[in-house]
């Protein structure tokens, strides 16, 4: 076992998911670690951007604006609902930047409907997105590294959320992807892979009407809502060395946001 001051430094490759907007929390989260010196492999879905969020991917402009500071980043598109893809996705980015040393999840399945209108489809859908291909992706990256090993491990970084009422399918798999990662912190001890769960509150990527920009600025103490950049923040601290002895936890960045009564 390393000592909390003695952790070696991970190898400064991330794999990403979920990056297929430029405004989006994966797409700060890219540039945080790019500015950190990782080199990257960038996982997007485009129908999902499309149905969802109404919206084309950019993600290769964001390639292009962090090749332009010298690093090396790859695109690999996929759906996530397919088993056969997580680790697929690992063992491609593993070919193209080597060991990876981090792994951020900012992909899900997002649709809202509540108990009486939920279909099983939908149901089956988030499921498979946000906790099925997690734990493929968890198991694939752990799986880099020989147990027993002296190695540096690795970081991984689920990005979760509280909200459920009317997001049913959405709320309800994000607890089980909660329990899910934090579990790899005490199951993968041996490989030296640390896990931890991020939620950041109410994130404005696009998707807030003034309505609910204001509302949720009103229950934070600040009065203002965080950015894509704060989910950022706190992501290049734990894959930090300063960061590495943070583990097994579900932390809460959200300015203070009180999540109003149900």
């Amino acid at each position: 076992m390393h000592s909390p001051t003695s952790t070696p430094a991970i190898p400064r490759t991330a794999l990403l998911t979920g990056v297929g907007r430029r405004r989006g929390i994966g797409a700060a989260i890219a540039r945080g670690l790019a500015a950190d010196g990782f080199d990257l492999a960038l996982n997007y879905f485009e129908p999902y951007d499309r149905r969802v969020l109404g919206e084309a991917t950019d993600v290769e402009l964001l390639a292009d604006e962090l090749r332009e500071q010298g690093r090396r980043v790859e695109l690999i598109p996929g759906d996530l609902e397919d088993p056969e893809f997580p680790p697929t996705l690992v063992a491609s980015a593993y070919r193209a930047l080597g060991p990876l040393g981090a792994l951020v999840t900012c992909h899900c399945e997002s649709v809202d409907s509540s108990i009486l209108d939920t279909t099983v489809e939908s149901f089956d859908r988030h499921y498979a997105v946000n906790v099925r291909a997690t734990w493929l992706l968890l198991k694939a990256f752990a799986e880099q590294v020989e147990p027993g090993t002296d190695t540096p491990g690795g970081a991984v970084i689920a990005l979760t959320s509280d909200h459920t009422v009317h997001n049913l399918p959405y709320g309800a798999t994000k607890g089980a992807l909660d329990r899910l990662v934090l579990a790899g912190t005490h199951e993968l001890a041996e490989r030296a892979v640390r896990t931890n769960v991020l939620n950041p509150g109410p994130i404005d990527t696009g998707w807030m009407t003034e309505e609910i920009r204001t509302a949720g600025a009103a229950d934070t103490p600040g009065g203002e809502l965080g950015g894509p950049d704060t989910v950022a923040d706190l992501v290049r601290f734990l894959v930090s060395e300063q960061g590495s002895w943070i583990r097994g936890q579900l932390l809460y960045s959200n300015g203070g946001f009180a999540t109003p009564a149900l």
